[in-house]
């Protein structure tokens, strides 16, 4: 079995795209996107600077990463070859309490 780290779980050679992105490249155009579609007020949308952007990014890829190492420990604890969405749907609850 491989062993638990980022990319445990994927096919051998295979990077999942999340774990690649970095904070400049297009997962900061998602946060930007994500932060804006719930201002409500006009000013608060210009307001959001690069570092929150860069900060709410970090966590984002953290926040995944976490979920992704997490649901391959509970596939590994059921001896499954794959990591389901049912991995992923017991672990999530505990995750969201930790963040």
């Amino acid at each position: 079995m491989e062993g638990v780290g980022a990319g445990a779980g994927f096919r051998k050679g295979f990077t999942h795209p999340l774990l690649c992105l970095s904070p400049i490249g297009l997962l900061w155009e998602l946060v930007s996107r994500l932060l804006h579609a719930h201002f409500k007020d006009d000013k608060t949308k210009g307001a959001v600077s690069g570092d929150s952007l860069q900060l709410m990014a970090e966590l984002l890829k953290i926040f995944v990463v976490e979920a992704a190492v997490r649901a391959v420990r509970q596939a590994q604890a059921e001896d499954a070859i794959l990591v389901d969405v049912d991995q992923l749907e017991k672990v999530l609850p505990q995750l969201l309490l930790d963040f």
